[in-house]
């Protein structure tokens, strides 16, 4: 094999081994919003570093339960499940300068306070936050915290 030939087959493996992973997220993330309404939510995982722990991510309503998937993941199942019957909104507030870089722009961060008592922070647009509230109030009558 001349080294022509050699080049042309290393530049073939470099595009490949690149745009294998943007297409299969672009295909990942379709396939997500064929199932269900699907809006870009950040989750804030650890709370031990004041304005650490978050995580980009999509969230989707699917039926009487909103399931959060990591952003940047192969995973076709949710990381996080989130039953409209046990969650109720908390406080909301802007991100902190230190938030502000890790998140998308122009979010909101909520406290999604469960049942349990555990609680988690997620951050997304005014328009999503306004569509997660309608969607945590419309619960059926009877339904809530059970």
């Amino acid at each position: 094999m001349d080294w022509l030939g050699i080049t042309e087959w290393v530049a073939l493996v470099l595009v490949v081994v690149l745009l294998v992973p943007v297409v299969f997220l672009g295909v990942r993330r379709r396939w997500l919003s064929r199932q269900g309404g699907l809006f870009d939510c950040s989750l804030r995982l650890s709370e031990k570093t004041p304005g650490a722990g978050w995580v980009l991510g999509v969230a989707r309503y699917s039926g009487d339960n909103l399931e959060w998937f990591r952003a940047f993941s192969i995973a076709l199942r949710p990381r996080v499940i989130f039953p409209r019957s046990q969650a109720s909104a908390g406080p909301q507030r802007d991100p902190s300068p230190i938030e502000s870089v890790v998140l998308y722009d122009d979010q909101r961060i909520m406290r999604l306070e469960l049942v349990d008592g555990r609680s988690w922070e997620l951050a997304t647009s005014v328009a999503s936050l306004t569509g997660l509230l309608s969607w945590l109030e419309s619960a059926p009558p009877g339904a809530r915290y059970r």
